[in-house]
């Protein structure tokens, strides 16, 4: 056993932790345990944790329907190679995605991670084209203030001016990038707020393969949240000029919005769907790619007479199994009046933020809640909400929750309390 002392060394020494530099990193909790939603620290500490984990433990830590699933398939097998083999896990995993996604999605591809996710539904959308000796049409419109992930082809998708990848631009594949919607979600829609895709699409439309977005919802890029009808659009609008719709719903997916899908608040369904995160709840690395029988059909017809790629981890069966049980026990509990209930509570207790000096807007959808600032997210504002009992990973200008569904009224107030109070001991 390493003593808390050494594991600190030995991480000071050799870890690299994400968005952080090696020679100069900020400090590291050491965590011991987690069980529902608090994570333990090695002081004794106990964190409300309201990210769950990247947006990705939903059911809560150590939770025993999803231990007993685990430990069930390891008796039987941790992993086997995809190519050539199946087994019951994946089977049923992609029949219950099939059934709860959007009704056009049909074919199912597994992969290990939400980028990779991604990266295989750019990669499935060129292919596409080409199949038909479409090789002009290799673009993709993303939106401004988007983020994909932190892949080549991801980052190549993500906002090209403020986003976290500016450094890449001049190696990046060149895109194209609509205005950011303005047209805020519960607000009245108006033609205006479409021009800019709209323009994009009809100018472009010979060589865009794909349109790419988070819907309803952007996260990363900055918690944006937009009416569904400008979804609604531009569904119509690919339709209308042969392009392709890209939904990447790996933070959105599995309830984070209200609805299980952020597409189902416009009630419309993408070409190409990307889901991740939430999928196993947070216990092991899984996402999917989910694409319509036309889009499957016409790659599989191609002159490759296959889709080219195939990660190693691709539908391994622990994970697979792992997350038919977290879709389980999301779907056998009300989780919607859970995420309701959570918004109801953002939404009331951020909003004391509002008056503040330092803040330029509040804002809650679903399961998220953010306090967005004037100026960057300082040190200061996690170390205050560390010192209240709290875990989250301010970025930019926000400060933002995306509390697991299982999270009592309680521990959702302190949470508030908290984010509102750490803002609030911002200098002047």
């Amino acid at each position: 056993m390493l003593t808390i002392d050494q594991i600190l060394q030995i991480d000071r020494d050799h870890l690299w932790h994400p968005y952080a530099s090696a020679l100069t990193p900020p400090p590291v909790l050491p965590v011991v345990s987690a069980e529902g939603v608090r994570l333990r620290l090695a002081d004794g500490r106990e964190l409300i944790d309201g990210v769950s984990s990247w947006w990705s433990v939903i059911h809560g830590y150590n939770h025993p329907v999803l231990n007993a699933a685990a430990t069930e398939q390891l008796s039987k097998m941790s992993h086997v190679m995809f190519g050539g083999l199946t087994h019951e896990p994946a089977a049923r995993l992609a029949r219950t995605l099939v059934d709860i996604t959007p009704a056009a999605l049909t074919r199912v591809f597994f992969s290990d991670s939400g980028s990779v996710a991604v990266e295989v539904a750019i990669k499935m959308a060129l292919q596409y084209w080409l199949g038909q000796g479409r090789a002009e049409k290799h673009k993709l419109l993303a939106l401004k203030t988007g983020y994909h992930g932190d892949t080549f082809m991801t980052m190549a998708v993500s906002d090209p001016d403020d986003g976290m990848h500016t450094l890449f631009n001049q190696i990046l594949p060149k895109n194209l990038f609509a205005d950011t919607p303005a047209c805020r979600f519960g607000e009245a829609f108006e033609e205006r707020h479409i021009a800019s895709i709209k323009t994009l699409i009809e100018q472009h439309c010979g060589e865009l393969a794909a349109v790419i977005l988070e819907p309803i919802a952007q996260a990363y890029g900055g918690m944006n949240f937009y009416a569904p009808e400008y979804l609604r659009r531009v569904r119509a609008l690919c339709d209308e000029h042969d392009v392709l719709l890209i939904a990447d719903e790996i933070a959105t997916g599995f309830g984070r919005t209200g609805e299980l899908f952020a597409c189902n608040h416009a009630g419309i369904s993408p070409d190409i769907m990307c889901v991740g995160k939430a999928l196993t709840g947070g216990y092991i690395t899984l996402a999917a790619t989910l694409c319509s029988e036309r889009v499957a059909a016409i790659i599989s017809h191609g002159a490759q007479g296959a889709f080219m790629h195939g990660p190693t981890f691709m539908a391994n069966p622990l994970a697979c199994a792992i997350g038919n049980a977290s879709l389980g026990l999301l779907l056998s509990q009300p989780w919607q009046r859970n995420v309701q209930r959570i918004e109801a509570q953002l939404r009331d207790g951020l909003e004391a933020a509002r008056a503040l000096p330092a803040v330029r807007d509040v804002r809650a959808l679903g399961a998220i809640g953010v306090i967005e600032l004037k100026r960057p997210v300082t040190p200061d504002v996690q170390a205050g909400l560390i010192e209240r009992g709290v875990w989250l990973r301010p970025f930019g200008r926000l400060v933002y929750t995306m509390p697991p569904y299982v999270m009592d009224a309680a521990d959702v107030q302190t949470l508030t309390g908290a984010m509102v109070a750490a803002v609030a001991a911002i200098p002047n």
